[in-house]
């Protein structure tokens, strides 16, 4: 589940003029709504690419199936690349050529949701923890900086630190929501550290200690905040725009988490609206 792809929206494929649109009220949709509009379009193309294949690695049916999807894809990609674009890649034709896209930052997204695909994640070790949050969140966070027109080495450092804040913010968000699909994304050695050797996601949710786990995670979260905002504070208001939304509403559901702990039942966390207007207050304009 990538950072954008987890918004709310219909099931989407991106096989028609800037495919289907993330939900009106998302802080995806009105970051992007503020950008011009060529940046726009091609935003709304990635995003759809990544709800197409996000789609297929949670709902696309038997695991041989959605192994075999995924692959169409891996081969729509090259066809992309090697100028012979199917019907549903063809809204990144645009985007691929005009702001310098590259082949490895979609084939990523999609091994990303092949690690969905393949197996129930549960209780990765910390290394396939990042790898997995490299693939579905800052390989988006690499186009996206080129979208937005960042210069190449702070905009990979800035889809680094903040798809991988965006991600665990998500991780950490839907911890109940994963555990009802056979999944836990918590890494294994701080569970190890509080006994949980072997984890199920019903035995990680019901322990007394989950938040010390949750609390370890949530710390790395805030780092990777921390080093986007040094990033961007050192970018132009006018090309850091977006990211800045994002974050800054990510970062709304974070100190939520912080606020209200881990013990079960568990509100799901939502920023308000009022807090919303103050993020575009602070951010939107150049």
């Amino acid at each position: 589940m990538t950072a954008l792809a987890s918004q709310p929206a219909s099931p989407v494929e991106a096989t028609t003029e800037a495919a289907a649109l993330p939900a009106a009220g998302s802080s995806f949709y009105t970051a992007m709504r503020l950008l011009p509009a060529e940046q726009r379009d091609a935003m709304y193309a990635v995003y759809a690419f990544c709800r197409a294949v996000d789609d297929v690695a949670d709902d696309g049916g038997a695991r041989e199936v959605r192994a075999a999807e995924l692959d169409r894809w891996r081969a729509d990609i090259d066809a992309l690349y090697a100028g012979r674009p199917v019907p549903r890649t063809q809204a990144l034709v645009g985007p691929v050529r005009q702001f310098g896209l590259k082949r490895e930052d979609f084939q990523a997204v999609i091994d990303g949701m092949a690690m969905d695909a393949e197996a129930d994640i549960v209780a990765p070790d910390s290394a396939t923890l990042d790898l997995y949050c490299d693939r579905v969140a800052s390989a988006v966070g690499r186009l996206s900086v080129r979208i937005f027109g960042l210069p190449e080495e702070p905009g990979i450092k800035l889809a680094h630190h903040l798809g991988r804040a965006l991600q665990l913010t998500n991780i950490l968000r839907d911890i109940d929501e994963d555990a009802e699909r056979g999944r836990l994304y918590l890494p294994a050695e701080p569970l190890a550290a509080i006994g949980l050797s072997h984890p199920t996601p019903e035995s990680a949710l019901a322990h007394p200690r989950l938040g010390e786990v949750c609390a370890r995670l949530l710390d790395e979260a805030q780092a990777h905040y921390d080093a986007s905002w040094a990033i961007m504070h050192a970018q132009s208001r006018r090309a850091t725009k977006a990211p800045r939304i994002m974050g800054a509403a990510y970062h709304l559901i974070l100190v939520g988490l912080r606020k209200r702990g881990w013990a079960a039942p568990r509100a799901r966390v939502k920023p308000g609206k009022l807090a919303l207007v103050g993020v575009l207050l602070r951010h939107a304009v150049v």
